[in-house]
């Protein structure tokens, strides 16, 4: 007497649908992320009037699509490097690494350190006073 194989269980496309959806939203806050930096560093050095032109407007535009593409890669990758969890952790991994990178940007060519500022607003470090002292800059 023959018997019926058991049929295969169901793939779970749950998890593949969040999986997908938190990659592409991923991908996003990263190129959000990198059009942040460029603008919250533009801001600091048309406030402080710091760099050769004003904003650095010809220096951020060229690292603007650069930028932008890099956070996106890095936020799609931090999202890929934790797949068991769920995805809304998964999120909040993503935004505390963008997060770093962009104060990291903004710290390193947001505020142009011995640089002599015309505005008369900033001090020697070319530090914008609405930036929070708490931060590294």
């Amino acid at each position: 007497m023959p018997t019926d194989p058991v049929p295969a269980p169901a793939p779970d496309r749950s998890r593949t649908w969040h999986g997908v959806v938190s990659m592409v939203a991923s991908g996003l806050m990263g190129a959000a992320a990198g059009c942040l930096a460029i603008a919250l560093s533009s801001r600091a050095r048309a406030y402080c009037d710091a760099g050769w032109d004003a904003g650095g407007v010809a220096e951020l535009t060229l690292l603007l699509p650069v930028l932008v593409v890099g956070f996106a890669v890095c936020g799609v990758v931090v999202a890929m490097l934790t797949p068991g969890r769920r995805p809304l952790l998964r999120m909040v991994q993503v935004v505390v690494v963008l997060g770093v990178l962009v104060i990291g940007f903004f710290a390193v060519r947001g505020t142009v350190d011995g640089y002599p500022g015309d505005s008369g607003l900033c001090g020697p470090d070319n530090v914008p006073p609405w930036w929070p002292w708490w931060l590294p800059a």
